[in-house]
């Protein structure tokens, strides 16, 4: 920020809820006086044309009645406002008003007056053009090298160019390959129009040039023109700046050289008339306007550049020379000599600021006030400095800037899930088959303490479970008030979801002293769905491929005691078996033994398994709590089924693998398609008749490829996201599993679930595979390694698809072996060495050494199959139930 401010010489206000820009500012003698005095020249987009000429008593006197001019509503909006010869017959200074549809040119005189009123101005109309297209703004100059007058460049919305010769219109022309219009300007050195295109590239069109070029106004060739009178307009030169420009401007301070500046909207460049860059330099801030004003040494060139953070930047060259503030954001500036004063800088804000001022050294008189001074105690700094550590360490323990009892007091979230099915199901474009497909209620309710904006609720649910609405929003919330909505959950696929868990948040703002318009905050309250949602009872199954056998520390529960919606009157005296029928037609079944402690889930899928199991858990939890046990624990003793979990694996990657051939060859044949409809289209608009050479016949067979392709992409999609969510389903009955095995805490198994389980939607980009991959291995360099070798190891940056996936499936064998001889999962490296621990049985020693996987690859087919025995083994500690809805 400057030290100084920009001496206020003279400024007013224009109007009320007026709009200015860059076009509606200029200094001129506009009334030909002769005495050199210029004159302030405002117009604006309500049509006021204002005409000032300041003479302030004192410097920094407000505008008086007499130094306006001229006042006059021109009822059109004005754009831009220039003075310049453009009356024929004479060399006298007139005034071009340019609307969107119409040039104006004024003549502006003043009449001696007899009273002290002053004098009296007035402007006539000369002549006006009524313009055919809407007009962006325009420049003037001695085009083509004629002498004591000015013609007009005016330059349209669509980018046509319409030169007019004083009263008379010229001729029309349009850029090529014109989208938006850019800044305009003559060069009058060069005789040619230098203009930014949207391409983002400066280009500069000679005035002969687009004289003899073919006239826009004529959309048909005439036979004079197919003789070669008409010429393509071609442009002499362009630069590429690679930004859009917000004003260009050409000066000559001498005879033998001119400079094109170009203000961009992070650079202002200094280019010379052939294009070439003469310097650039890149800006601090965002600027608004710019203007090159003189050249106080040889070869050099001041700029006056007005930016957004209210400063005018005085660059000599490509060096600062002076920064002074302004009490407004300029969106034009000029210098001019007023009353005798020369170099009045004239700035003019976009809501009517309008400023004379002048650079001095006027520094700001504050002085920062005396601070007291005390004596330091020394052991009130200490006890001081003590309760603050404490109260940073308290917020790193709860990790959150407010405490959460405050958080919850401003919002809280209450989900209720009925208990029974919707009497009329809502379920719709279902795709399980003949299944009646239930749907059930769900009730969020918000209560507020505070009030509260902007409360925007979310409901997540794990597709293919679908919700009939899953947004609300809330504009307002007042104080102690309560908000209930309602919603069904069903399931739309023919196959199961990973989880049954859903997740309602809430994002809303509570206005504070500091900020009115709110602070941000979150909230979630998570719910379980019921089983039978999904589920339906079925028969149980003797035989099955997959089979799990989970022991407990308690007597066996009775089935009907824990799945109460799932037996019928006549399994009563069967309560040691019970069947499990999905919606998507896959069957589970639940064993109680009856002499030991053990319960079996056998299924045909093996990612079937985990619903059922995880529910029993759950529920034997939920039992053994109502009846007042709290050393209820389970285990897994069995041998870990990876061999199953790796065919899903192989399955998965298998898809991504064929997706990715089947994009390539649709990519190719969408090129195919794309060029045999460019050679059709050349041979269409070839006026000799020519045969097609079955190119129509190729046409319509790559069409049908491509279309055929397209389906079998889709298709490929749909397999993947089914195998995914299988995938994630047999994903966390492989934690749940080695939770139970090793025994692991919940903070080990929500390591296992940040590794196993870390994207919710897989893509080609970034898929299951590598990133599992990663993270394993990074478990295995740090908090699981062998030695601090390991560790050192620094892994790829880059996640690419895998080649195949026997690396990832080494790596997972390789972090059961090593949870089997004691490691342990932490987030902190110290705890890389493993403690001794005996290994449970069905685990067989996973070689560590290149050498010996050599020797053991034969025999990597047995290792964690044997799934079909049963072991017993020590309880396994308490896991927290999740809270829900049970049937």
């Amino acid at each position: 920020m400057s030290l100084f401010k920009a001496r206020d010489w003279w400024s007013t206000v224009l109007g009320e809820k007026e709009e200015f820009d860059q076009g509606c500012l200029c200094l001129a003698d506009v009334d030909n006086t002769g005495n050199g005095q210029d004159k302030i020249i405002v117009g604006s987009f309500m049509g006021y044309l204002r005409i000032f000429n300041p003479h302030p008593v004192k410097t920094g006197d407000g505008a008086q009645a007499e130094d306006l001019l001229l006042e006059v509503h021109l009822r059109d909006p004005i754009l831009q406002v220039e003075v310049g010869k453009f009356v024929s017959g004479t060399e006298m200074l007139h005034l071009a008003v340019l609307h969107s549809r119409k040039l104006c040119v004024y003549s502006v005189s003043g009449t001696l007056g007899n009273v002290e009123h002053g004098n009296q101005y007035q402007i006539k109309l000369m002549y006006e053009h009524n313009l055919q297209r809407t007009a962006c703004n325009m420049t003037y100059g001695s085009f083509g090298g004629v002498k004591g007058r000015d013609l007009i460049c005016i330059q349209s919305m669509d980018g046509m160019l319409m030169v007019f010769e004083q009263e008379s219109y010229a001729f029309g022309r349009f850029l090529p390959g014109s989208l938006l219009p850019g800044p305009l300007a003559y060069s009058s050195r060069t005789d040619s129009f230098i203009t930014v295109s949207s391409c983002r590239q400066v280009e500069s069109y000679k005035y002969q040039v687009l004289a003899f070029a073919t006239d826009a106004d004529k959309r048909q060739e005439t036979e004079q023109q197919k003789l070669g009178s008409g010429k393509r307009l071609v442009v002499d030169w362009t630069l590429n700046i690679g930004e859009q420009a917000l004003d260009i401007c050409i000066v000559s301070f001498n005879q033998s050289a001119s400079s094109v500046f170009v203000l961009g909207e992070r650079n202002f460049f200094c280019l010379k008339d052939n294009g070439q860059i003469r310097f650039m330099k890149k800006l601090d801030c965002s600027p608004s306007c710019f203007l090159p004003y003189c050249s106080v040494s040889e070869g050099t060139i001041n700029t006056l550049i007005g930016n957004h953070n209210n400063m005018l930047h005085i660059y000599q060259d490509v060096t600062l020379k002076w920064a002074t503030q302004l009490p407004h954001i300029p969106v034009a500036v000029r210098v001019g000599c007023l009353h005798d004063l020369k170099g009045v800088i004239v700035t003019l804000s976009d809501d009517g600021h309008l400023q004379c001022s002048y650079l001095g050294t006027d520094p700001s008189l504050f002085q920062a006030p005396k601070v007291e001074s005390r004596e330091l105690h020394y052991d009130e700094l200490d006890i001081e400095l003590k309760e603050l550590q404490k109260i940073i360490k308290d917020v790193n323990k709860s990790q959150g800037i407010w405490p959460m009892t405050e958080r919850e007091d401003d919002l809280k979230v209450s989900v209720m899930v009925s208990p029974n099915f919707d009497s009329v199901s809502q379920a719709t474009d279902v795709e399980v088959g003949t299944d009646l497909v239930p749907s059930v209620t769900v009730k969020v309710t918000l209560q507020n303490r505070l009030v509260l904006q902007k409360a925007k609720l979310s409901v997540y649910v794990q597709p293919p479970l679908l919700l009939t609405c899953d947004q609300f929003t809330f504009e307002f919330m007042a104080p102690e008030m309560s908000r209930t909505v309602a919603f069904s959950v069903y399931l739309k696929g023919s196959y199961t979801p990973p989880e049954l868990e859903g997740n309602a948040v809430v994002s809303y703002t509570r206005p504070s002293d500091r900020n009115p318009d709110g602070i941000p905050r979150v909230i979630q309250c998570k719910f379980r769905l019921p089983l039978k949602l999904i589920c339906l009872p079925g028969q149980p199954s003797k035989t099955a491929s997959h089979k799990l056998t989970i022991d407990t520390n308690k007597s066996p529960v009775s089935l009907l005691s824990l799945f109460p919606g799932f037996a019928s009157q006549s399994e009563d005296d069967q309560v040691n078996v019970m069947g499990f029928r999905f919606l998507g037609g896959s069957r589970v079944t639940l064993l109680a033994s009856k002499t030991s402690q053990r319960y079996r889930i056998q299924s045909e899928q093996f990612e079937d398994l985990w619903l059922i199991t995880n529910e029993l858990i759950i529920r034997l939890q939920e039992y053994f709590e109502k009846q007042g046990i709290k050393d209820f624990a389970c285990s897994f003793s069995g041998s870990m089924p990876l061999q199953e979990y790796f065919e899903l694996i192989d399955h998965h990657f298998e898809l991504r693998i064929n997706g990715e051939k089947l994009e390539e060859l649709l990519s190719e044949r969408a090129v195919q398609f794309r060029a045999i409809q460019r050679r059709l289209l050349t041979r269409f608009k070839d006026k000799t008749p020519a045969p097609l050479q079955h190119l129509d016949t190729l046409l319509d067979g790559t069409y049908k490829q491509v279309i055929a392709l397209a389906d079998a992409v889709e298709e490929n999609q749909d397999n993947l996201f089914q195998s995914f969510t299988k995938l994630r389903s047999a994903t966390h009955l492989v934690i749940l599993l080695i939770g139970l095995w090793q025994k692991l805490s919940p903070d080990q198994v929500a390591i296992l679930e940040a590794a196993f389980l870390p994207l919710q939607q897989d893509t080609q980009e970034l898929g299951w595979e590598e990133t599992v991959d990663a993270a394993i291995s990074h478990l295995l360099k740090t908090c699981l390694s062998k030695s601090s070798k390991e560790q050192a190891l620094n892994l790829s940056s880059q996640l690419n698809i895998p080649k195949d996936t026997s690396r990832l499936k080494k790596h997972i064998t390789l972090l059961c072996d090593r949870l089997a001889k004691g490691g342990r999962l932490c987030l902190s490296t110290d705890a890389a060495a493993p403690q001794t621990m005996v290994m449970p049985g069905g685990c067989t020693t996973i070689p560590e050494s290149d050498l010996e996987e050599r020797s053991i690859e034969q025999d990597s087919t047995e290792l964690f199959t044997n799934h079909k025995h049963l072991i017993v083994e020590t309880p396994m500690p308490e896991v927290s139930p999740l809270q829900g809805v049970s049937e």
